[in-house]
């Protein structure tokens, strides 16, 4: 039976998930596509708006006030102030109360796994008790079998940034003895079932063994492997055992958080009824006066047309693979979309390791409907629209504004797509 729908969407993070939802809410029959599990389970979870100017300055309290400074050709100036504020209202109806952040524009800012401190608009409610601003002092724990994150230094860190609390670090055995290479997965599910430990719960045996530590702190940080499906009930109680409050330290890959949040995302997809076809990659795309009429997908070694009357392309950038870079050049390797950039690979970065790297802001350039544009600036193609990485024009990870323009393109995007099908 072909495969036909109003708008196809390729790829499967936050900017392919909502520009989903986005065309499902114009009354269009959405199908996403998603090769591999998607960049979430590498990310920290928290979703930042935009946390410093492109000139470095920052971090910015009030992320809308920093739009006007950034350049013409940043995604964010393309959308508007609008788009990224539907973003964040499409995403916190996604998360619920899963997520804090939303009663005000301005950033939080949250300790990370390394002590530094990011400035972000949504985080999770179990990094909630985490935030730089409290003044209440903090114990931040790790864990002798997880090297990626040293409490003591950690909260060095902090006390190095100026938090207005004391903030100290302590490093414990965790009470079940895994494998080196166990995946945090595994922890999690320790203390989601309270598997039994000389007699007694994960969660008691490991408050037993952070208390001695405490010396006054009233709040607690662990790194982000505390449940999955009892999140919530695990650390009421470790508050309960410690008589402090208790929060999750947002973490590198594999990233619990992330997982949670992929799992809300796909779970608001459903219910949308949006289709998900998974696990098999778009290899290439048709074509019918001008338009995308299908995209092209490899199902065991057999091409699969995936018909839409219309596109969006939400495949990342340069780390999630949506941008190709070789010696030969730069550029979007499912459609062949133009990216602009230096002729001399030279050219594409600096020579200061922290400097404004060209490459950063590689990416696709969009029209004022987020449609990819040719070198001179008309549409690819009428009917393919793009969102999330692989717009270019911002350097996303100095600004931290990732999440931000992967929500506010992602909306308009499927807006769009679902508007013209």
């Amino acid at each position: 039976m072909p495969i036909s729908e109003d708008v196809v969407v390729v790829g499967g993070g936050i900017a392919g998930s909502v520009a989903a939802l986005s065309a499902a809410e114009t009354g269009a029959s959405v199908r996403l596509v998603t090769h591999k599990k998607s960049t979430l389970r590498h990310a920290s979870g928290l979703v930042d708006v935009l946390g410093y100017t492109s000139d470095g300055d920052g971090p910015l309290v009030d992320p809308f006030e920093g739009l006007g400074d950034l350049p013409e050709g940043h995604p964010y100036r393309v959308v508007g102030e609008e788009a990224i504020r539907e973003g964040l209202a499409t995403f916190d109806e996604v998360v619920g109360d899963e997520y804090l952040g939303g009663h005000t524009d301005a950033n939080a800012l949250v300790p990370t796994h390394g002590g530094a401190v990011k400035p972000t608009a949504r985080y999770p409610r179990a990094a909630a008790a985490g935030i730089a601003s409290d003044d209440r002092d903090m114990l931040l724990v790790g864990f002798e079998s997880m090297t990626d994150f040293e409490a003591s230094l950690a909260a060095a860190h902090l006390d190095a940034a100026g938090v207005p609390f004391e903030a100290s670090g302590v490093t414990v055995a965790f009470p079940r003895n895994f494998r080196a290479d166990a995946k945090v997965t595994r922890f999690a599910k320790a203390l989601d079932t309270d598997e039994d430990v000389g007699g007694r719960g994960t969660r008691e045996a490991l408050a037993a063994t952070v208390e001695p530590h405490l010396d006054g702190a009233e709040r607690v940080g662990f790194p982000s492997l505390l449940g999955d499906d009892r999140r919530h009930e695990v650390r009421a109680d470790l508050e309960a055992y410690l008589d402090a409050e208790v929060f999750e330290v947002p973490m590198g890959p594999p990233s619990l958080p992330g997982l949670r949040l992929e799992d809300l995302l796909f779970a608001a997809l459903d219910a949308a009824g949006v289709r998900i076809s998974s696990g098999n990659k778009a290899v290439g795309y048709e074509t019918d006066d001008g338009e995308v009429s299908a995209v092209v997908v490899d199902r065991k070694g057999r091409e699969i047309p995936y018909h839409a009357s219309a596109v969006v392309l939400a495949t990342g950038g340069l780390v999630g693979k949506g941008i190709a870079s070789s010696r030969e050049g730069v550029r979007e390797p499912l459609f062949d979309c133009y990216v602009p950039h230096p002729d001399d690979r030279y050219d594409w970065f600096v020579d200061d390791a922290f400097g404004d790297h060209p490459f950063t802001s590689f990416g696709v350039v969009p029209d004022d409907r987020l449609r990819p544009t040719r070198a001179d600036g008309h549409a690819e193609f009428e009917n393919l629209f793009a969102a999330g990485g692989v717009v270019g024009g911002a350097n996303v990870a100095a600004e931290k504004s990732a999440s931000g323009v992967s929500l506010a393109t992602g909306v308009v995007a499927g807006r769009e797509a679902g508007e013209s099908a």
